[in-house]
């Protein structure tokens, strides 16, 4: 069912800081449960491809550098999984999000906001079939 998966990346800058576990641990101690995961790094190629959806966007060439640099990418499952995971993250501006969220924990700002969620069900699906197969999916 897709209203029951997400999607997640975990950013350069928050790999860079050495936040992977501690924010995977946040991740589970909510209740989701990871389908999916892997640590990659897309070439400007790919970034490009996956942030096509922003190509006229004024940031959209920062945003392609910025991720051609590893990542962690994951399918995460729980019941209302997108609308969850989005108030686990919280806001894309860290000062101005609630406390006990993912980025007002490890996010520096708006630009290096430590983590990605999908931000619906259709694209969660797309985000998901973008980065895995079905023999990565369990």
């Amino acid at each position: 069912m897709a209203n029951n998966i997400t999607f997640v990346m975990i950013t350069p800058d928050a790999i860079r800081a050495n936040y992977v576990g501690p924010i995977l641990a946040m991740i589970t101690e909510a209740g989701f449960r990871i389908k999916a995961m892997k640590y990659t790094q897309l070439s400007k190629q790919i970034a490009c491809q996956f942030y096509a959806v922003h190509k006229e966007r004024p940031f959209y060439d920062e945003l392609v550098e910025s991720m051609s640099h590893p990542i962690v990418v994951a399918i995460l499952e729980k019941d209302n999984a997108v609308e969850d995971f989005r108030k686990l993250i919280g806001s894309n501006t860290p000062t101005e999000t609630e406390n006990e969220t993912i980025r007002k924990k490890y996010a520096s700002r708006i630009g290096e906001n430590a983590i990605y969620g999908s931000d619906s069900e259709e694209n969660a699906q797309i985000e998901s079939n973008f980065f895995f197969n079905n023999l990565e999916i369990f």
